[in-house]
C-alpha cells in the first residue's frame, strides 16, 4: 500500500479526479482519499512511481507521504 501527500486535493471533485486517474492506471487499484489530511491511500500492485504520476498528470502533485 501507498500513502500519497496530494497538495492541490481540496474538495469532493478533486477526489474523484485522484481515484479516477488511479484508477486509469490499475482499474483494480483500491483507492481511499482522506480529503482533510490530503492524503490517498492506493492499494494497487502498481509501481508507486506510474500511481504517483498519473496523479501528479491529472493536475495534482503527488509525493510519497511520510511515514509516521
Amino acid at each position: 500500500m501507498y500513502t500519497l501527500k496530494v497538495e492541490k486535493m481540496s474538495c469532493g471533485g478533486c477526489a474523484a479526479r485522484v481515484t479516477r486517474a488511479v484508477q486509469a492506471v490499475d482499474p483494480r487499484a483500491k483507492v481511499e482519499v482522506l480529503l482533510k489530511d490530503r492524503l490517498v491511500q492506493v492499494e494497487s500492485a502498481e509501481a508507486l512511481d506510474a500511481i504517483a504520476g498519473a496523479i501528479t498528470s491529472a493536475g495534482y502533485p503527488a509525493t510519497q507521504a511520510t511515514q509516521i
